[in-house]
């Protein structure tokens, strides 16, 4: 089987090593930052290569020539637009699998793209972080051939995956009311620490954190929630866009969501405090990197 891999980011990389592993695929990959030789992407390329089975691609539409499956895992923002550029090279037959964190409309609007050329889409929502269950996370698929795919899913060995429903959208409607919880929830720590360690009550904010919600280690959350916002802060950016978005098309006001696009996009421009040890450390660096440039917490 030929499979072509749309991004080469956390969700793409996980994806491509899993592949390899459970299968007897060849990958075409493609990602807009492989000539970045310092990019995620291109360094995980590097150490997928020795495989003797993973080649890379100069364009999306040259990476799904000729292949039976497509995944897409790029950022939300690039969703729609790397869905229409493969449509020259895709037809009847064709799985077109959407990885991709977006509002139920962005999904419909890359399936009809999708279904315009003869090929078949699917939607897939990742409920929980792809690390460490990798590809054995839950995932939730819809749409009319969500039920077709399983067993093709299933012989991927995506274990984890099941049928949300038939319908277009319910999938991401899904991932994407989940995602305000969780990446409002990052912010929501990154600015309730950062303003605690300004005065000196950070050890008393996470034990009351610790009274709320007992048997979480606040501290050790705390660090890794801000960590994958430091990290991943951009993309969530993105997504969190995309959610704002669902919000909004069901008639509530989405306050929380654009606030969280906010926080997460400026948790982008920190990524060098990930270096810090411990959850004081980290806040410590970003605090004051922001007063290097003058900048707000």
């Amino acid at each position: 089987m030929r499979i072509c891999l749309l991004g080469l980011g956390e969700v793409g990389g996980v994806l491509a090593e899993h592949l390899l592993e459970q299968t007897d695929a060849r990958l075409t990959v493609w990602d807009r930052l492989l000539d970045d030789p310092a990019s995620l992407p291109a360094v995980t390329l590097q150490s997928l290569l020795p495989s003797g089975r993973v080649a890379a691609a100069q364009s999306a539409a040259t990476a799904a020539d000729g292949c039976e499956v497509i995944l897409s895992a790029v950022t939300a923002g690039q969703a729609v637009a790397v869905a229409e550029s493969v449509l020259p090279s895709i037809g009847q037959g064709t799985w077109f699998v959407d990885f991709n964190s977006v509002s139920p409309d962005t999904k419909k609007c890359v399936g009809r793209a999708v279904e315009s050329s003869g090929a078949q889409f699917v939607e897939v929502a990742v409920m929980s972080p792809i690390h460490p269950a990798g590809c054995c996370s839950p995932m939730l698929l819809a749409g009319p051939t969500a039920e077709a795919f399983l067993p093709v899913g299933r012989e991927l060995g995506f274990g984890a995956m099941s049928v949300a429903s038939d319908s277009a959208g319910q999938a991401a409607a899904t991932k994407m009311c989940r995602s305000v919880v969780i990446k409002g929830m990052e912010a929501l720590l990154a600015e309730s620490l950062l303003c605690a360690r300004f005065y000196g009550v950070e050890a008393s904010v996470i034990a009351s954190l610790g009274n709320l919600f007992p048997g979480i280690d606040w501290e050790e959350k705390g660090r890794y929630m801000i960590s994958r916002s430091l990290a991943h802060g951009a993309r969530r950016a993105e997504e969190m866009e995309e959610a704002a978005k669902t919000v909004s098309e069901a008639g509530v006001a989405p306050w929380m969501s654009d606030a969280t696009v906010r926080r997460q996009r400026w948790a982008a421009e920190h990524r060098s405090a990930l270096t810090s040890a411990s959850l004081d450390d980290m806040l410590d660096a970003i605090a004051n990197e922001t007063k290097q440039q003058r900048g707000t917490i």
